[in-house]
């Protein structure tokens, strides 16, 4: 998968490389140089998990009651 090199040295890692190591924005990662003189992109920390808001997302029902959010929001549910 060829890339470019912009004038800033910047590249654009490919979306099949970022989806495979786990890679969203303002991710970090590490270039380490092998025995061998490759090059390797690690990344500097495990994708986090879904957050247990994402769950919540885009949903505004109304059978719940404040109190059944507020335990869900606070992970007592």
């Amino acid at each position: 998968m060829p890339t470019t090199i912009t004038t800033k040295g910047q590249v654009t890692i490919p979306k099949p490389v970022r989806d495979f190591l786990g890679l969203k924005a303002g991710s970090k990662v590490s270039f380490n140089r092998t025995k061998d003189g490759r090059v390797e992109i690690v990344p500097e920390e495990k994708p986090a998990g879904v957050s247990r808001f994402a769950g919540l997302r885009g949903h505004a029902r109304t059978e719940l009651s404040t109190d059944e959010i507020m335990e869900l929001t606070r992970g007592d549910g």
